[in-house]
């Protein structure tokens, strides 16, 4: 069984927010499934299905960002599942807008939902997609910048990146992270 958790904010307010991509991508995925999402046994929902026989679980967790392995630590003793078959979908400004980078694990490179996940999971070995968002911010502006929506310009990149996520969290669901790096990345 895989996992596949999308980082975000709850609320209203972060909606369609940059730092929210992580769960335009467990939308985005939950539909291409045909599945919903509903309240999980633990601070997630969760959206239930099949891909090619292969059961997945898509999480959204309830927590804020930075206590998102509180959510995936839960979901994981729930379905049984290692981490090797956890997909963690992120934002990172490290990559221009709509680029996409599976890796196996690694450090959280300063994104503190990723490193509230390793730090619970005590392990970097964790499957990850990082979805570029930019860096267009003035030094300082941050939080302003992830907390932000895309601009009109941006909107064709994000839009190919996602299409590429979704391909790409399905080959992962059917063959792994190695596979899915050497395809996608």
């Amino acid at each position: 069984m895989a996992i596949i958790t999308g980082l975000g904010n709850i609320g209203g307010e972060y909606e369609s927010t940059r730092h929210n991509i992580g769960f335009v991508i467990a939308d985005r995925l939950a539909d291409k499934l045909s599945i919903s999402f509903e309240a999980g046994q633990g601070p997630f929902l969760v959206a239930e299905g099949r891909f090619k026989s292969q059961p997945v679980k898509i999480i959204k967790p309830t927590t804020y960002m930075n206590l998102s392995g509180n959510a995936l630590t839960k979901a994981m003793v729930r379905y049984k599942t290692g981490a090797d078959r956890c997909l963690v979908c992120y934002d990172d400004i490290n990559l221009p807008p709509g680029k996409i980078r599976f890796r196996p694990g690694g450090s959280a490179a300063g994104h503190n939902g990723v490193q509230h996940i390793i730090d619970r999971l005590g392990t970097k070995n964790i499957p990850r997609l990082r979805f570029g968002i930019g860096d267009n911010f003035p030094r300082g502006r941050q939080v302003d910048y992830v907390l932000g929506k895309f601009n009109e310009d941006e909107l064709p990149d994000i839009e190919a990146g996602l299409e590429a996520s979704i391909d790409g969290i399905l080959c992962f669901i059917r063959e792994g992270i190695t596979h899915t790096m050497n395809r996608f990345n």
